[in-house]
Parts: structure tokens; sequence; C-alpha cells
């Protein structure tokens, strides 16, 4: 019992520091990059790979911070809480990207053949097309792996030592879910997608034992979504998209303002990923990270 509510206080204090390395790095600290940096206005609110990687910076040094704050009190560095420096970790994250890159352009494929997504040619020009690929590349590789590491890495490990994997897989799932409501015109259908995948990587990390394939499908996942396809999130349009893209018919097909999440296409499609993440990893590889002390030094007789 003594053990549990140690490691219940962990998580909370995860929690804890995490909201207010955030608020202090993704509020002053942030206005002040972007205004040394005369970011434009006009890109500071906007779906714009620029900003947004700033400001992902700034969520993965919170993250990293908070998290490496409570694995000191656990003798244990960062890294062990998902990105484990194994053999096939790199093999795991390309895993992941092939994933990633599969479920939206089946998405894409079927609001193409409902009539829900039309592609008018090339909206990249001139030295665009060095620009942006490359920029939000970088950008959603710190989304990916940010993202990871602040629902899936430290809370899940501390509170699974309280409640079992599931039970806080499922914890971890709602707060991401409730992360997301303060996009614009956001729905029932697109939270529903967002814990559906929110799920789909808790079990990616139940049967291969790392976040590395996690990682890899949720940057491929969004560069899709953002770069190529030029999905809308919340009303916004990405800037700096592959094509010139529109998204008539109905919002069930091609998800409305919400994009590509909030289709209901997205439901058959991580449930095909589900069916073939248990096939190819059969067995459940998660191993819990217990607290353990540093050992003392030696001394001289």
């Amino acid at each position: 019992m003594k053990a549990r509510l140690l490691n219940l206080a962990r998580f909370v204090g995860y929690l804890a520091a995490t909201y207010v390395l955030l608020n202090f790095f993704q509020g002053s600290l942030f206005t002040a990059i972007v205004n040394a940096l005369a970011i434009p206005q006009v890109f500071r609110n906007a779906l714009e790979p620029r900003t947004m990687a700033i400001s992902e910076t700034l969520f993965l040094i919170a993250i990293v911070l908070a998290t490496q704050l409570l694995a000191l009190t656990e003798r244990r560095p960062f890294w062990v809480y998902g990105f484990q420096r194994t053999g096939d970790a790199l093999r795991r994250f390309f895993e992941g990207i092939g994933y990633g890159v599969l479920a939206p352009a089946l998405v894409g494929a079927f609001m193409f053949a409902f009539g829900g997504f039309r592609i008018g040619g090339f909206a990249l020009h001139g030295g665009d097309w060095f620009v942006y690929p490359l920029l939000w590349l970088i950008t959603m590789l710190l989304v990916g792996f940010t993202e990871e590491l602040a629902f899936r890495g430290y809370p899940i490990y501390a509170l699974s030592r309280v409640t079992g994997f599931w039970p806080a897989a499922i914890v971890m799932t709602l707060l991401f879910g409730a992360a997301h409501l303060g996009k614009t015109g956001e729905n029932a259908v697109d939270i529903a997608s967002v814990m559906f995948i929110g799920l789909f990587v808790c079990f990616t990390l139940w049967r291969t034992g790392s976040l590395w394939l996690a990682a890899g499908f949720h940057f491929a996942f969004d560069y899709m979504q953002f770069f190529v396809i030029g999905t809308r999130n919340g009303s916004q349009e990405p800037l700096g998209h592959l094509f010139n893209v529109t998204f008539p018919g109905p919002a069930w097909v091609n998800g409305g303002p919400l994009g590509t999440e909030a289709s209901y296409f997205i439901f058959p499609v991580i449930a095909v990923l589900f069916a073939i993440v248990n096939m190819l990893h059969p067995r459940a590889r998660f191993a819990d990270v217990t607290p353990r002390s540093l050992p003392q030094p030696s001394r001289a007789l």
C-alpha cells in the first residue's frame, strides 16, 4: 500500500510539474521568443510549421524536465520511460512510420472515393518546395516524440504500478482527449477518434515494450495529415501544404472543419492497425521500470 501511494504521488507530481512548466514555457517564454524572432502575427495562431516548431520545442523541454524531475525520485534516466536504447529501436520507429503513412492514406483514399476530397494540382512554388517539406518534417518529428513522452511515457509507467497497465492507459487516453478539447468546432466524433488513436498507441507500447513505434506512427500520421493531405484542423488550413485541395461533401466523409481525424473512415482504418500490430507482436512486452536506489560509492579502508 505504501508503494502504491508513493507511485500515485509521483504520478500527481508529474501532472503538477508539467502544468507549471507548460504554463511558463508555452506562455510568456513562447511570446518572448516569437517577438524576438519577429514572427508575423498572422502565423502565431495559425497551422504554420515555424510557429508550431517553436511551441513544440518548448513543450518538449517542459516534458523532459518534468520527466527528469520525477525520474530523479526513482534514480533512473528519463529515457527509460518508453525510449529505451535497444537494438530494435530504429526498426520499431520505421515500422511506426509505415503505419502512420498508411492510415491517413487510406482515409484520404476513402474520402476521395466518396467525393469528400479533391486535389487540384500542387500548392508549392519555387523555394517553397525546399522549405515547407523540411519544416513540416521537423515540426511533426517534434510533435511525435513530445506527445508520446508526455502522454505515454512517465505517467503510464508510474500509474501502472498503482492500477495496472490498461487502467493507466485509459486514464492517460482520457487526458489525451481532453487536451484536444480546445480546437474550434470540436465534436464528439473527433474526440472519440483522438482517444481511439490514443488507445492504439498505448496498445503498441504494451505489445512492443517501448514508444519507438508510437513516436514513428504519430510523426508520420500528422505529417501526412497536415503537409501531404492538407487537412483542416479546428477550422484552420495548414500553411505550406503539398496540394491545392478542397473538401466538398458531408462531414462524415471528410471530417468537416476538423479534418481527417473526424472522418468516420478513421475508425475502421485504426481497427485494421490494431489487428496488424496484434498479429505482428502477439506477446505483451511492456515491462515496468521500478524505482531503485543509487549505488553507494565504495570507501577505501
